[in-house]
């Protein structure tokens, strides 16, 4: 089984690690491989080293991150709920999220602009965003507990509710600050730059050390309260921190890569496909599968339409409805 594992991990990095490769090379300013090796070692163009280390790395990297966050915040959600259609977006988690980063914008900066210091601002008002949000879905679904499908469908409500307030404000935005807004909430990885993989790559990292920590709990968890309570496990506070986990994680990945859906959801399933249930080794698969999702779906937006280009949210939901729609009949 250990073997089994090993190769898995293995196989899924060198998925990550081609894709990486490709990407560099495809954009409207093609490179060649050896252009890409070239200039890293400092023997390209300014323009190819302009375009390779300010614009392609830094969003890779992000896009890598961003589905790696989504990818663990699934995980526990669905976790703690024991509901194998819980992920952040489908429950409004990136909403409550995406509504706080554009209320943050539209009063405190005013547009999309010129963020400067404010970049360093955004995990911590996305974070603030999806913790309400959980708070409004863990209350109004809380009836003598918390069933699965009541918590879906509570969390689908208050996506709506979100949503519509969202729509709201981007109307009293400019035209070009509405259509910046409307294209990043659609999913796009918009801060290609490296401040943004400064800005939330500590967060990522240290929720999911903390993530880790607690694999066993969340192995616990997913066996019903009943039993957690009979292991020793006190329910209540371990779930509230392990929501607060999975809240940080996703506000982290919607204020670099705006409301993108699916991929909490997706990538579990596949993990668990591929690694069991155990969440010691399934977060870490989980965490590759994401990367390496959200990583192919960019380049994918990026360049199939060039020089025009897709977010990268809609390719993520082509891909990840159809698999939505097959676990919700299956679970029907």
């Amino acid at each position: 089984m250990q073997k089994r594992r090993t190769m898995i991990i293995s196989v899924l990095l060198i998925f990550i690690v081609s894709t990486f490769l490709i990407s560099m090379t495809l954009g409207t300013f093609t490179m060649s491989p050896a252009e890409v090796f070239q200039t890293f070692f400092g023997l390209g163009s300014s323009q190819q080293e302009l375009v390779l280390f300010q614009f392609r790395l830094p969003r890779m990297v992000l896009a890598i991150l961003v589905g790696a966050g989504l990818a663990v915040s699934g995980a526990i959600l669905q976790a703690l709920s024991r509901n194998d259609l819980a992920d952040p977006g489908i429950l409004g988690i990136n909403a409550g999220a995406g509504l706080a980063i554009v209320l943050f914008i539209y009063f405190f900066q005013g547009s999309y602009a010129d963020l400067g210091w404010s970049i360093y601002m955004l995990p911590l008002f996305a974070f603030l965003g999806a913790l309400v949000a959980a708070f409004l879905i863990y209350t109004i679904a809380w009836k003598q507990g918390v069933t699965p499908v009541r918590l879906v469908l509570v969390g689908i409500g208050i996506n709506s509710g979100f949503m519509a307030l969202l729509i709201v404000f981007q109307l009293r935005m400019n035209p070009n600050d509405f259509m910046q807004a409307t294209i990043w909430l659609t999913g796009n990885i918009w801060g290609s730059s490296w401040t943004y993989v400064l800005a939330i790559f500590p967060w990522l990292f240290v929720l999911m050390l903390l993530v880790l920590r607690d694999a066993n709990t969340l192995n616990v968890m997913r066996l019903g309260d009943a039993s957690s309570v009979s292991l020793g496990v006190r329910v209540e506070p371990v779930r509230r921190r392990l929501l607060v986990f999975a809240v940080g994680l996703a506000g982290a990945s919607v204020a670099a890569g705006g409301a993108i859906s699916f991929i909490g959801l997706v990538a579990p399933h596949i993990a668990r496909r591929l690694v069991g249930p155990r969440h010691g080794v399934m977060i870490p698969v989980a965490a590759l599968v994401g990367a390496f999702f959200l990583l192919f779906s960019d380049m994918i937006a990026r360049n199939v339409l060039s020089p025009s280009e897709i977010p990268v949210g809609i390719i993520v939901a082509m891909i990840g409805a159809p698999y939505f729609l097959y676990l919700l009949m299956k679970t029907a």
